[in-house]
């Protein structure tokens, strides 16, 4: 039986995540800084499928915890079969207003820890020739975001990243694939301050987003856009104008 590792696993995308792979029949390691919640998750998944369940309690915002986290691992003696780089949160207004620790908090966690969990567990996988990583990214990525500034340039990051990595391990067993959801119904948008932002009225949940990783994880692509409507919107983007479109996700944020 094979183990899924998912941060930012207490709410949203990753947990709806975790149950999709648990109706699989997969082991779970979750990660998040909420202990109570966590844990009421890990009996329900428990009491629902024949698998196991881990949860590790940690802030990876912490510039540390990667280290942490693979150390968590290793002295388990845990194998990690796929990782899902899914911890993240958002924050949206003029770039000038927004605090900068909060920020630079955004940046480490969105960012910094997605990469060095990347390295960490990609070292093992391509020693044994075999595994799988899934980065969330965005569609945002595709564009730069006009009052989520910041965020929109890390997901332009994660999605760079990581089918430039895909290249690398071209001639390898070991994949990785970037999953670019657009506005989906989580904590997200409230955490981000855009709850009432036209990009959050009917949007999917977060359980079909789940599914659509699973069932995307070995498709052979570096990257994977979830939902029809944002697939048409990423190539529709490719023949406007770069005003235009700033003017355009601009107002679909604010």
């Amino acid at each position: 039986m094979q183990t899924v590792l998912i941060t930012g696993a207490s709410s949203g995308i990753g947990k709806e995540t975790a149950y999709v792979f648990a109706k699989n029949n997969y082991n779970l390691i979750l990660i998040a800084r909420r202990k109570d919640v966590l844990e009421n998750i890990k009996i329900d998944i428990e009491s629902k499928f024949k698998i196991n369940v881990t949860i590790i309690i940690l802030d990876l915002s912490d510039i540390n915890s990667s280290n942490e986290v693979y150390r968590i691992i290793k002295e388990k003696n845990l194998l990690v079969d796929i990782l899902i780089n899914n911890a993240g949160f958002g924050l949206s207004g003029n770039f000038i207003d927004i605090d900068i620790e909060n920020e630079s908090n955004m940046l480490l966690l969105n960012m910094i820890t997605l990469t060095k969990l990347t390295k960490l567990f990609l070292r093992d996988m391509v020693k044994n020739d075999s595994g799988t990583i899934i980065n969330i990214a965005s569609t945002g990525a595709f564009q730069p975001v006009p009052y989520m500034a910041c965020y929109g340039a890390i997901k332009a990051y994660v999605l760079n990243f990581t089918e430039a990595i895909a290249y690398e391990l071209r001639k390898t067993k070991v994949k990785i694939i970037a999953i670019c959801p657009g506005a989906t119904e989580s904590e997200f948008s409230k955490v981000a301050g855009v709850e009432n932002a036209i990009m959050f009225k009917s949007v999917p949940s977060s359980m079909e987003l789940g599914q659509f990783i699973f069932n995307n994880m070995n498709s052979g692509k570096y990257s994977k856009i979830h939902g029809l409507k944002n697939r048409i919107l990423k190539n529709a983007g490719l023949f406007t104008p770069r005003k235009i479109e700033l003017a355009v996700t601009a107002g679909i944020v604010k």
